[in-house]
Formats: structure tokens, C-alpha cells, sequence
């Protein structure tokens, strides 16, 4: 019925078609898969008469020549296009739709036909046959559209993209309905990325890529062909990793155990490096030891300056000091009294506290130490820069308040 030979289309020094040929017989489906900018839409158009392109070889209906023909009379030799975009009337009713597609001579005969076969086709649009298009959701105006060009009681139909937009309900009645307009005898000339459905419905199909045609067969043969697969179905295709190696892969990792998480050192130990390398108080005369927390007191006015203040005393904390580390750091500071303040700092910050220091002896997390957003990061290295960055700014208050003249 309609056969393509070397068809060629450029537009100005494009390429968009390099011989491409192609057939279709009558009552069968051909479906042309490809990727976008492939050359599809430019075969339809070239074969319905409207391509803006310069198109050479040769390509015939029944028969005739049609190559270069004005697009009504390829309608009028029996080939009917449904655009991408479905290019319906849209401020017509679906009535007027339809009756404007029996306006082709070889359709005036047969609109009462053509019209009750649209119909039982798609009963929906007897029902809805005053309804103004636009109205209509997508599904429904891909109806009209197939309907109207059936009007013109075609012998070879055309589509772009037809399930375009639709859902996967409307797509899979679609392509039922295309197998029902097939077995009346008309043939259809099918361009569409829904490679699955399509071939599940056509009788053979061609592969465009770069506006060459690279390959063609059966459609259930396609289906099977592992290129077609991988490129257009998902399926596993070539240069995939065979089964038999993602199953050993498999039993390899389930064998072999888990590395388990790095706990890294504790934060006390990193607090007692930090604060260990800074320089000694300066020599002043002892005096009580405040709490860093605790607002500054000013000497009272009263007292000589030459009065001796009671020996410092430490301030006692509730976790025990760690082993290696002296009690009382930084004018009297415990250790313990860092971490707390450090932890009091990342509380009122980030709203979370550091968990508590680990018993005596214990240089890493147990694996039951509970997580905390400043210690439980991705990986150790995260987690070590947020307890240092923590322990610096304890440090830096520790000396500040070291430091202040107005302290006791």
C-alpha cells in the first residue's frame, strides 16, 4: 500500500532524513521508534504532504506517486495524518469536528459510515457530541482527533506521538482502540516513544536513528532484541552486567561482614591534648576559683590588697577525671567542667547536648554511646572536627574568663 524509498529530507544544510525506506500494507501496524530529533516527524510530514523541508526519492500510495503533492490531495489518495499536539478545532463541538474531516471528496459518500464507525469505536463522543472541545480532558481530544481523520475514510492512518500526555489508563485504551481501528482494513503508520505498548500492538517496526533507518523486523522480534531492550524498553541490553556476575557479586558482599564504624577516640581525651598545649596561667595571688558559667563578682571594696584569699579549691564534678589527666586544669578547672561547658555551648547552639564522658580508663565510644547530631556525623573525620571546634571554644571562654580583672 504506501512504500518509502530512499527518502531524503534537509532543511538548508540539515540533514534531518538520509534514505530512508519503509514499508506498509494494508490492516497492519508499523511503528517507527527513535529518539528525539531523530528524523519520525519529519517522515510523517513527508508522507502527508506538509514537510517545510526539501524532500527527494520517492514515495507512493497504492501504487502512485504522492512525493510532492499538496496535502489535500494525499488526504484525497487515502492517507490521513493525526498530528503530534492532536491538532484538533478547539472552540468547535466534537460534531463539528468530525463532520469537518468528511470534507475530502472520497470521504462526502461515506460520512454516515465513517460516522457511525467512529462512533462504536469511541462511544464517548456520541455523548459528548456537543461539547466544545477544549473542554475536554486529553484522552478525550485524542479521541477526536483519531475520529476525525477516520472521517475522511482513509486506507492509511497516520499518528504522532498520539499518547502523548496521556495516563497510563488512557494510553493503554488508546492502543486497544488502534488495534480495533486495524482490523477494519485500515493500515497505520505508527511514531512513538511508548516502545512497550506500541510493539505490543504493531506487526513490525524500523528503528530511526540520526535520520538513518538502522534497523527493521518483526515487532515481537524487536521486543527480544537485547539493543532494543536496553535503549527502549529497560530491559538489561548489551554491555550490561550478566546475571551470573550480579549473582556472585551478591553472595561475595552477603559473605563477607560489614566494616564496622570507626568510634575514634573520646572527647575527653581530645579536650585533655588541647588544653594541655596551652601556656600556663601567669603568676598572680590565688584566689577562689568561681565557675566559668557563673557571672563575674567585683572585689569588694573593703578588702586590703594585701589580704591572702584562702588556698583555690576545685571545684568537684560529678564524672571522675580521666586517667593520664590531672584533676584541675586552667586555674582550677576540672577537666569534666570543660566538656560540661563545652557541651552547655553546643545545647544553647544547636539545641543538642553532648553525651555524657565515659567511665574512667575508657578511651573510645562504647557501641551503645548514644548518638548526638556534634558527634554522630557521616564519618570520623566529621566527627573529630566538631568535637575540636566544641573543646577551641570552651578553651577560648576558659582563658577569657581566666584573664578578667573584675574576677575573684
Amino acid at each position: 500500500m504506501l512504500e518509502v524509498k530512499g527518502l531524503s529530507v534537509s532543511y538548508g544544510q540539515h540533514r534531518a532524513l538520509e534514505g530512508a525506506s519503509l514499508k506498509v500494507g494494508r490492516g497492519e501496524i508499523v511503528v517507527i521508534l527513535g529518539a528525539n530529533g531523530a528524523g519520525k516527524s519529519t517522515l510523517l510530514k513527508a508522507v502527508s504532504g506538509i514537510c517545510e523541508g526539501r524532500a527527494t526519492g520517492a514515495i507512493t500510495m497504492q501504487g502512485r506517486e504522492i512525493l510532492g503533492l499538496a496535502a489535500n490531495k494525499i488526504v484525497d489518495e487515502g492517507i490521513a495524518l493525526v498530528p503530534e499536539g492532536r491538532g484538533v478545532f478547539a472552540d468547535l463541538s466534537v460534531a463539528e469536528n468530525l463532520r469537518l474531516g468528511a470534507h475530502a471528496p472520497r470521504a462526502r459518500d461515506e460520512e454516515a459510515g465513517n460516522l457511525e464507525r467512529v462512533l462504536r469505536l469511541f462511544p464517548k463522543l456520541q455523548e459528548r457530541s456537543k461539547q466544545i472541545v477544549r473542554t475536554m480532558s486529553g484522552g478525550e481530544q485524542q479521541m477526536v482527533a483519531i475520529g476525525r481523520a477516520m472521517m475522511s475514510n482513509p486506507a492509511l492512518l497516520t499518528l504522532d506521538e498520539p499518547s502523548l500526555g496521556l495516563s497510563p489508563l488512557l494510553c493503554k485504551e488508546l492502543f486497544q482502540a488502534l488495534k480495533v481501528v486495524r482490523d477494519t482494513g485500515i493500515g497505520i503508520l505508527l511514531v512513538e516513544q511508548n516502545a512497550k505498548q506500541s510493539l505490543a500492538i504493531a506487526d513490525r517496526g524500523y528503528l530511526l536513528e540520526n535520520g538513518h533507518i538502522i534497523h527493521e523486523g518483526r515487532a515481537q522480534d524487536l521486543r527480544n532484541d537485547p539493543a532494543v531492550q536496553a535503549a527502549y524498553l529497560g530491559g538489561s541490553g548489551r554491555g550490561s552486567v550478566p546475571r551470573h556476575a550480579t549473582a556472585t557479586a551478591v553472595a561475595v558482599s552477603s559473605a563477607a561482614p560489614l566494616p564496622q564504624r570507626a568510634t575514634g577516640i573520646s572527647p575527653e581525651s581530645i579536650a585533655a591534648a588541647a588544653l594541655a598545649a596551652l601556656p600556663p596561667p601567669p603568676a598572680r595571688s590565688a584566689s577562689p576559683t568561681p565557675h566559668p558559667a557563673a557571672s563575674p563578682r567585683p572585689r569588694p571594696a573593703s578588702a586590703p590588697a594585701s589580704q591572702s584569699p584562702p588556698p583555690a579549691r576545685p571545684v568537684q564534678s560529678s564524672t571522675p577525671p580521666m586517667r593520664g589527666t590531672a584533676d584541675t586544669l586552667l586555674g582550677g578547672l576540672s577537666l569534666s567542667d570543660i566538656v560540661a561547658e563545652a557541651s552547655r555551648a553546643s545545647r544553647a547552639e544547636h539545641g543538642t547536648a553532648m553525651p555524657s564522658a565515659p567511665p574512667r580508663g575508657h578511651s573510645t565510644v562504647p557501641p551503645s554511646y548514644p548518638a548526638s547530631p556534634s558527634l554522630e556525623m557521616g564519618n570520623s573525620q566529621d566527627r573529630l572536627k566538631s568535637v575540636l571546634k566544641e573543646i577551641e571554644e570552651a578553651a577560648a571562654r576558659a582563658r577569657a574568663w581566666r584573664h578578667d580583672p573584675n574576677r575573684n
